[in-house]
């Protein structure tokens, strides 16, 4: 054993102790590295698996919610109802303001036009007390519940294709609700969300799917049934609101163009007041300037001074505030399902009209009431199950060839 070990080169002292692991052999061994690592190191020491660096869980949930962007009214709306919760929350909210202003305003107007039958001086007035309003609140430093800020030569230029249909259209809506009565004029005006979606299609390139466009029947055939029962027929008001539904299309797509991050549907909405006062007045004091002393005397003897001008100044409030929540919505939702509001609104219009001039309400103004509600839950359900598709950008120019 002495001679096995002096002849390997390992001391006499190791053989008597534990006997060494063949690993720790190997350096003695008269072998070329290569083989070593090739045969025997191969089949004894196994590689030892690279350490993983743990890496932190992140929540998906909780990203989204921090991720997600609010504006400011949103985010005091998020403290009662949660983050998830707040758009749809505002979004309702500005819409049932919207609703009830409109419904004051309808009533009001009507009302004025049976003792002062004069549309243009009547829809001048409007926007001239929303006027009045945008700079009262502008001058004591509300500038977020008005015109916001100065605006840009681009952005008037924006601003005022916008305006100029919300003015023709205000009139002509007008002219309608004087001639007739405000169920056929909410009736023929009904097919404001047909308008829309074709607008939408030329002029924002967004196309609505098929089972949407067949959802927006339902709603249009119910108000058509509910205002029925009181339908007085008259070219004038049939094609004033004809008109109407077109600048108003025009306005709702036009809106969505013009408003931005930095303006929003409040200052939109102011400057199109400012415009639509450019424009009204003029075309009143054309249309019906020569007899519009002696409408405002009869008026007077009729209802008195204090409600006559109280009812004016009144209404042009409720149609400027009205306006300014319509422009709200429409930043939040896109032009069609704004007009579905509208034809929705009209609904509501027409019923209250039913209840505040004592008119029976027929079951066939009933079942048409609840065949348009029926018609806003499946185009409500269509909406969300086929997007809105918009129209893909025009391919690149091809580059000349080489010559």
């Amino acid at each position: 054993m002495a001679a096995l070990t002096s002849r390997v080169g390992i001391p006499v002292g190791v053989a008597g102790r534990r006997p060494v692991a063949p690993v720790a052999l190997l350096g003695a061994l008269p072998l070329r590295s290569s083989q070593v690592l090739g045969s025997r190191l191969t089949s004894v020491v196994k590689p030892v698996a690279p350490l993983r660096i743990r890496q932190p869980v992140v929540v998906k949930a909780a990203a989204d919610d921090a991720a997600k962007e609010l504006d400011p009214l949103e985010t005091t709306v998020s403290k009662f109802v949660g983050v998830k919760l707040a758009p749809t929350v505002v979004t309702l909210t500005f819409i049932a303001i919207w609703y009830a202003l409109n419904i004051g305003f309808n009533l009001l107007n009507k009302t004025i036009f049976k003792y002062f039958p004069y549309p243009y001086t009547v829809s001048t007035i409007h926007v001239v007390v929303g006027l009045v309003y945008c700079v009262l609140v502008y001058a004591v430093g509300l500038k977020g519940w008005s015109f916001g800020r100065p605006v840009t030569k681009q952005e008037f230029k924006n601003i005022f294709g916008p305006a100029a249909m919300h003015a023709i259209g205000h009139v002509a809506a007008n002219i309608s609700f004087a001639a007739v009565a405000i169920s056929l004029t909410h009736t023929v005006k009904t097919l404001e969300p047909a308008f829309n979606v074709v607008l939408s299609q030329l002029i924002l390139g967004e196309s609505t799917p098929l089972p949407v466009l067949l959802s927006l029947v339902p709603i249009m055939f119910g108000v058509a049934l509910a205002s029925a029962g009181e339908l007085s027929f008259n070219w004038t008001g049939f094609l004033t609101a004809m008109a109407s539904n077109l600048t108003f299309g025009f306005r709702a797509v036009w809106s969505k163009r013009a408003m931005t991050k930095s303006l929003d549907g409040t200052a939109v909405y102011a400057y199109t007041t400012l415009i639509s006062v450019l424009i009204c007045v003029p075309w009143a004091l054309f249309a019906e300037g020569s007899t519009l002393a002696q409408g405002c005397q009869a008026a007077i003897a009729k209802v008195g001074a204090t409600r006559f001008y109280t009812d004016l100044f009144m209404v042009g409030m409720l149609y400027h505030l009205y306006n300014q929540f319509a422009f709200n919505t429409l930043e939040r939702v896109s032009p069609v399902s704004h007009g579905v509001c509208n034809v929705v609104k009209r609904v509501a219009i027409i019923g209250s009209s039913v209840i505040f001039f004592n008119q029976v309400l027929t079951q066939q103004a009933l079942v048409g009431t609840v065949i348009a509600l029926a018609g806003t839950w499946l185009y409500t359900e269509m909406s969300s199950k086929h997007k809105h598709k918009k129209a893909a950008p025009p391919p690149p120019p091809a580059a000349p060839a080489a010559a």
